[in-house]
């Protein structure tokens, strides 16, 4: 990874912020325990701007979000998933600008972070059968999938975040 500056370690830090403020406070109910959890738009803007650095944006954002405002606490696979997401989206996005491939990162991230290791956690750490828990994972690949291509989305049209220097 690129040197540390101060202005890019401010970057993350508010980005971090966001992220939590977003996860927390902008959640839209989808079904059951599931929502739309904006705060993935965040993690895509902070993967393109600062690389695999969105991992640290993605896992600790998340994890203050739950610390502070879940009702069920700090949630060990969420902080794994969003740490595999924001590093391996942050790579793809840092090596490439076109977006297909961005798209297929954010796929592909999202499903080994949510759909493989954030199951696997919360079936060894809760005990609950696999195939209980993966339709309930695999709607939340989806939903999350389809709020962080919105941010790459989103950002391709804010002209300025590309042209962030690490």
């Amino acid at each position: 990874m690129d040197k540390l500056t101060t202005k890019k370690i401010a970057g993350i830090a508010i980005l971090t912020a966001l992220y939590c403020i977003a996860s927390a406070l902008m959640k839209i109910p989808f079904i059951g325990a599931i929502s739309l959890d904006l705060g993935y738009i965040v993690l895509a803007i902070g993967c393109i701007m600062y690389g695999p650095w969105g991992a640290f944006i993605g896992a600790v954002g998340c994890g203050i979000e739950s610390l502070l405002f879940s009702p069920y606490g700090f949630s060990i696979g969420w902080f794994v998933g969003n740490l595999i997401i924001g590093f391996g989206c942050g790579i793809v996005f840092k090596k490439t600008k076109n977006l297909g491939l961005r798209i297929l990162a954010v796929i592909g991230f999202i499903a080994l972070g949510i759909l493989v290791a954030k199951t696997v956690i919360e079936c060894n750490l809760y005990s609950i059968p696999l195939l209980v828990k993966l339709p309930k994972s695999a709607v939340a690949f989806a939903v999350d999938s389809v709020v962080m291509i919105l941010g790459l989305l989103l950002a391709k049209r804010i002209k300025k975040i590309e042209k962030i220097e690490d």
